[in-house]
C-alpha cells in the first residue's frame, strides 16, 4: 500500500490543526454556522438526521493494521450518541422496545471509505488528530470537490491487470488535494481507476471513469469515460478518448472538468452533476473538452504532464509488503492438502471457490472477507470486528487489508499454505460466510435509519431478505445476484446497477419501494453496465421480501442450463419477472 512521506503526513496534522481551530472558533461564536459549515464538509463532517457523520477517506480502499486499529478505537471511545438523541432517534422511528440502532460500529461504503453515524462534533477534532496519527483524514470526502478517487481492491496484484493504477492514482490525488480551480465545482466529482480487464471499479457510473489499455504498439494509455453517474437521471459515462497517452492524463483531466467547471449548472442542484451538461450539450461538450486540451498542451506548456521520474517517485511509495520469510512448500503439496480439507469440510470448499481469488504472484491468493450476515447491516463492522480484522491482516496479509466496492473486506497478500489456517480464524470472528456474489453478498446504503435525505430505511428491507435467504444450498442454486438497496434516489446503494435493485421512495409521506430488474455495474458477471428498469408501481416494505422471492421463482422456473439470472432476465425479458412481481403484491393483500 502507499507509504505516506514526510510531506504527506505534515501535510496532514497541519489540516487536523486547522480544523480544530476552525471547531474552536465556531464553539466561541467566532466562526458563524454558515461559516463553518463548509470548512467541516471538507473536511468529511456532515450533519445527518440524528447526529453528526464523519466519512473518512481510504484511498484505493487500502488499510494497514495500524489504522484499523485506529479506526475501532474511534468507533469503541467516540462514535456513541448522547442519550436524549440515541431515545428520540429510536421513538421517531417508531420502534421503541424492538429495535437498537447500531453505536460503536464503522461503515464500509461502496467508494471504500469508512464513515461512523454518532461521534458528536464537540468531539471531532480529537478524532482527527487520531486520524492523523495513522496518515488518515476526512479530506475531500464531502463538498463540490474532486473525491476520494477509487480503485479495483485488486489494484497490483490481479492476474488480469494491464498495469497497477495505483501510482496514476496517486498522483491524480495529490494534483486534485485542494485544488484552488476546482474546490468549488458546480456539484461532487467522482473519478474511478481500474488497470484490470474486468471493471471492479464499476467506472463507467462515475464522473469520470479510467481504464488502463494498450494499444497496437503495445504502449498503456487511458480509455477515458466522462459523464456517468446514478441519481435520479441514471446515465454510463461517455468515452471521449479510447486511448490517451499515460502522461497526458492529468493535463486531459485538468480540460475536462474545467468545461465542466465554466459550463455546469449551478442554478438547480439536481441539474448540476457533469452527467447532465454532457447529456445536455453532447458533441459540443466533447469538442470544447478536446479544444481547452489543446490549449493546455500547446499554448500552457503542458503543464501537468506526468514524466517517467514523476511517475516512478510515486510508484516507488506502492512497494509490496515484505512477507515473513519461511520456507515454502510446493504448489502441488499446498494444493493437494487443500483439495484433502475441501473434501473433509464442504463449507470451506465453498469458501474456497467463492471467496479466494487468484494471484499474480502464484503463490499467493487474495481472499474475501465477509461483513454480510444476518442482524448486522451490510458494510458495518464493530469496534471489535475491526479490532479482529486488523488481527488478521497482521497474521495473513503482511498487515494490509482493503475495502471493496461490494462493502466486503479483501486480504490481499495471503499466502496459498495459509488459506485453511485463515478460514479457521475467520469463521471463529464471523467473516468466513462463503456467500461472495451471492445473493445476502447485497450491497445497502445506511438509508433512513440514519441519513436526514433518506425516503425510507435500507437496513429493515437488508435483514428481512437475508433472514429468509440463509440456506447456502439454495443460494449457490440461485447462483449469482447481485442485489442493492438505496434508501432514495440519490442512489449511495448503487440500486440501478444491481442485477436486482431496491429503492426507496416517499408515498404520502410513508416508506415505499421500487424494485428494478436488469441493472450491470460493469462486471465480468453483470456484463456492459447499464441501469435496470422499474418493474412495476411501488410496494410496502412488507410486500418486498415476497416481491423478491417471487421474481427469483420466475428465474428458477424459466432458466435454461447453467444460465445466472441476469443471462436468464436479458433472454426471457421483463415481462414474466413484473407479472410475478405484482402477483406477489396481491398475495400480501389478501393474506392481509
Amino acid at each position: 500500500m502507499y507509504q505516506y512521506t514526510e510531506f504527506d503526513r505534515q501535510f496532514v496534522h497541519q489540516r487536523a490543526a486547522q480544523f480544530r481551530d476552525q471547531l474552536e472558533r465556531w464553539q466561541k461564536g467566532r466562526l458563524h454556522e454558515d461559516e463553518f459549515r463548509p470548512l467541516r464538509l471538507q473536511n468529511g463532517w456532515y450533519v445527518q438526521r440524528y447526529a453528526p457523520m464523519l466519512r473518512v477517506a481510504v484511498p484505493y480502499g487500502e488499510l494497514s493494521s495500524r489504522q484499523l486499529r485506529v479506526l475501532a478505537r474511534i468507533a469503541r471511545e467516540y462514535d456513541e450518541p448522547e442519550a436524549e438523541v440515541y431515545r428520540k432517534a429510536i421513538e421517531t422511528q417508531g420502534l421503541l422496545g424492538s429495535h437498537k440502532l447500531p453505536t460503536h460500529y464503522a461503515h464500509f461504503s461502496t467508494r471504500q471509505n469508512v464513515q461512523y453515524n454518532w461521534i458528536p462534533l464537540s468531539k471531532s477534532a480529537d478524532v482527527m488528530d487520531l486520524l492523523a496519527s495513522v496518515d488518515m483524514h476526512g479530506i475531500q470526502t464531502s463538498g463540490n470537490c474532486i473525491r476520494n478517487i477509487t480503485s479495483d481492491e485488486r489494484a497490483g496484484i490481479a492476474v488480469d491487470e494491464i498495469a497497477d493504477p495505483r501510482p496514476y492514482a496517486e498522483i491524480m490525488r495529490q494534483w486534485s488535494t485542494l485544488h484552488p480551480e476546482f474546490a468549488f465545482l458546480p456539484r461532487k466529482f467522482k473519478i474511478a481507476i481500474t488497470g484490470a480487464t474486468e471493471d471492479r471499479a464499476a467506472t463507467g457510473w462515475h464522473d469520470v471513469g479510467l481504464k488502463l489499455v494498450k494499444n497496437e504498439a503495445g504502449d498503456i494509455g487511458f480509455r477515458v469515460q466522462v459523464g456517468g453517474g446514478m441519481g435520479r437521471t441514471p446515465i454510463i459515462g461517455t468515452v471521449l478518448r479510447e486511448f490517451l497517452p499515460w502522461q497526458q492524463i492529468m493535463n486531459y483531466l485538468e480540460a475536462v472538468i474545467r468545461v465542466y467547471n465554466r459550463y455546469g449548472r449551478r442554478d438547480n442542484i439536481y441539474k448540476a452533476r457533469i452527467k447532465i451538461l454532457v447529456k445536455a450539450e453532447g458533441q459540443r461538450y466533447i469538442d470544447d473538452v478536446e479544444a481547452e486540451y489543446r490549449q493546455i498542451i500547446e499554448h500552457d506548456g503542458a503543464p501537468h504532464t506526468i514524466t517517467q521520474e514523476e511517475f516512478d517517485r510515486v510508484a516507488a511509495s506502492f512497494v509490496p509488503p515484505t512477507l515473513a520469510t519461511r520456507v515454502l512448500q510446493s504448489a502441488e503439496k499446498t494444493d493437494a492438502e487443500l483439495r484433502a480439507h475441501a473434501d473433509d469440510d464442504v463449507m470451506f470448499a465453498r469458501w474456497l471457490a467463492r471467496n479466494v481469488a487468484a494471484h499474480k504472484n502464484p503463490a499467493l491468493r487474495a481472499v474475501t472477507l465477509s461483513f454480510k450476515r444476518l442482524k448486522q447491516a451490510p458494510g458495518d463492522a464493530s469496534a471489535d470486528q475491526l479490532d479482529t480484522l486488523a488481527e488478521l491482516a497482521d497474521r495473513f496479509s503482511a498487515g494490509e487489508a482493503r475495502v471493496t466496492h461490494d462493502q466486503n473486506i479483501v486480504l490481499p497478500w495471503v499466502h496459498a499454505e495459509d488459506l485453511h489456517a485463515l478460514w479457521l480464524a475467520a469463521r471463529a470472528a464471523g467473516f468466513a460466510s462463503a456467500n461472495v456474489h451471492l445473493l445476502t453478498d447485497m450491497i445497502a446504503c445506511p438509508g433512513g435509519d440514519f441519513c436526514a435525505l433518506a425516503n425510507a430505511r435500507s437496513i429493515p428491507i437488508a435483514e428481512a431478505i437475508t433472514e429468509r435467504y440463509q440456506d447456502l444450498d439454495e443460494l449457490d442454486d440461485l447462483g449469482e445476484i447481485d442485489l442493492h438497496i438505496s434508501g432514495c434516489i440519490n442512489s449511495c446503494g448503487h440500486h440501478h446497477s444491481g442485477h436486482i435493485g431496491i429503492l426507496g421512495v416517499d408515498k404520502d409521506g410513508k416508506e415505499w419501494y421500487q424494485v428494478t430488474l436488469g441493472g450491470s455495474d460493469g462486471s465480468a458477471l453483470s456484463g456492459a453496465p447499464q441501469a435496470g428498469k422499474v418493474v412495476g408501481p411501488s410496494f410496502s416494505a412488507a410486500e418486498v421480501p415476497g416481491v423478491i422471492e417471487a421474481v427469483l421463482t420466475t428465474y428458477r422456473d424459466t432458466r435454461e442450463g447453467g444460465e445466472t439470472f441476469i443471462d436468464t432476465l436479458r433472454r426471457v425479458g421483463h415481462d414474466p419477472f413484473k407479472a410475478a412481481a405484482n402477483g406477489a403484491r396481491f398475495k400480501v393483500e389478501e393474506a392481509a
